[in-house]
């Protein structure tokens, strides 16, 4: 009996020493240095006046196709009027698309480019009352700015260009060549990026590193409860699958006892109550194992110790819905089509089904597993408009992340940590031109302040939209760190 019990105290000594050994290792600071350089004075104020002046540009994106030509147009006239250091600098030139190319050439063309990216569209602000300012009236009050594109995303685009046209105004060269893209149609599909992407294959044109939007800089990070800046290293396919039910129309006076609405009904809840599996692994457990070392001890813990705690960590993750959204595929109905009047049984009643795919998923994937949840059901699949897969992750052991870091680390002196994008940018194109993209927009908000984009009374302040501008200043005047010089 003795020995038993001596045998049981040594393996749960052993078990404790393994749990506290990968705490401890867990617990070392990895954090990069901060990077900051002396960066040319500017008037946030007369910024700001400029980032108004854009919104008020309604460079609106409904739907494929249906965008405002003239207004683009306009957009991109008023950048060469308000940034002529840049435009004298830097050659630009127009896609067919409408997308926009600069290109500032560095002080060293072996380095490989970097590559900055934004788009000049919005999406629409159709509940105007709901808005404390007009969300394209270009108010400025209180110190905050409001509008549509006033985080999502004319903030970086203005930003990027107050901070090219600071540096070129003093006359200074960029380290490496310096090329923006900001593309013209984001919101609905991103065309111009993919263009923008040809343009930069077509040239030899391989990049240091890419940024783009996609993640941020968050006060109350839902798992350690303190702030964390976000850096996407991954970002999720996209998939709308259309289902249509089809049944005989009639007179609702005499309802038949199968109607294409009540099967459409039925399918849907089979498709949303059929949820897709969660997971702690990709970017998600990059995160959290980065910021282990922030975390409270009982945290900690649980995160050295996935092998043990995986339960517990993809619910902590997953209490909110942009966390949950982290794990695992998501199902979201967003759109529904039947009769024209309400007394007419419509002969064919539709929805449409949005997927944001996880990386262990696919379109295909996707689809089967949509297949297999209606069953026999008497209901037509079809996809809608271009589908595309989850794209690759990028490097987090890389130069350019470790520039980046630094640079976000100087600005924001929190801790800096991979994630996973659980929504699509414009840079998802670039994978082909290099593996190295990277989605962070220098802004600092409360997880429910992100509800206003594509929201909302969308708005930032004076303040930290010039801490954008900074930052990018401090990014465009590039580093001296050694990378492969292979264009």
């Amino acid at each position: 009996m003795r020995q038993t019990l001596a045998a049981v105290g040594l393996l749960i000594l052993g078990f404790v020493a393994v749990i506290a050994g990968r705490t401890a290792i867990a617990s070392r600071n990895q954090q990069p240095a901060p990077i900051r350089f002396d960066v040319p004075p500017f008037r946030p104020d007369m910024a700001a006046r400029r980032l108004v002046e854009a919104i008020r540009i309604r460079t609106i994106s409904r739907a494929v196709g249906a965008q405002d030509t003239a207004e683009l147009q306009h957009l991109q006239a008023w950048l060469a009027t308000a940034y002529p250091q840049m435009h004298r600098v830097a050659r630009r030139e127009v896609l067919p698309s409408g997308a926009l190319i600069f290109v500032w050439r560095g002080r060293n063309p072996a380095l490989r480019p970097l590559v900055l990216m934004a788009h000049q569209d919005v999406v629409p602000a159709d509940e105007v009352t709901r808005w404390r300012q007009s969300p394209f009236g270009g108010i400025i009050r209180d110190g905050v700015i409001w509008g549509r594109g006033a985080i999502d995303d004319k903030s970086s685009l203005v930003a990027i260009m107050e901070a090219a046209e600071s540096l070129a105004a003093v006359k200074h060269m960029p380290e490496r060549d310096l090329i923006l893209i900001f593309g013209n149609d984001e919101e609905i599909g991103g065309t111009g990026a993919r263009e923008a992407a040809s343009w930069l294959e077509a040239r030899g044109v391989r990049p240091w590193f890419v940024l783009d939007e996609g993640s941020l800089a968050i006060t109350d990070h839902p798992v350690t409860h303190r702030p964390a800046a976000l850096v996407g290293v991954s970002e999720k396919g996209y998939l709308t699958l259309r289902l249509d039910a089809t049944a005989d129309g009639g007179h609702s006076s005499a309802p038949p006892d199968r109607a294409a609405v009540d099967d459409l009904a039925k399918a849907t809840l089979a498709v949303s109550n059929d949820p897709f599996p969660r997971h702690y692994r990709g970017a998600t457990r990059q995160m959290l194992e980065a910021l282990a070392p922030e975390a409270p001890l009982v945290t900690r813990i649980a995160i050295a110790n996935s092998w043990l705690f995986e339960s517990l960590l993809r619910g902590a993750v997953g209490a909110t819905p942009q966390g949950a959204a982290m794990l695992h595929t998501t199902i979201a109905l967003t759109m529904l089509r039947g009769s024209a009047k309400e007394n007419v049984l419509p002969s064919t009643a539709s929805a449409w089904i949005n997927f944001r795919i996880a990386p262990e998923d696919s379109v295909n994937s996707v689809t089967a597993h949509v297949r297999h949840a209606l069953k026999d059901q008497k209901i037509k699949i079809a996809v809608v408009g271009q589908p595309q897969d989850p794209s690759a992750a990028s490097p987090v052991d890389s130069d350019g992340f470790r520039f980046l870091a630094g640079v976000i680390r100087g600005q924001f002196d929190m801790p800096v940590v991979p994630a996973p994008v659980i929504a699509q940018t414009d840079s998802r194109a670039l994978h082909n031109v290099t593996s190295a993209v990277y989605r962070f927009q220098p802004i600092t908000l409360a997880i429910q302040d992100t509800d206003m984009l594509h929201g909302i009374n969308e708005r930032i302040s004076v303040r930290d939209f010039a801490r954008m501008i900074t930052f990018y200043q401090t990014l465009i005047q590039g580093s001296p760190l050694p990378d492969a010089t292979a264009r």
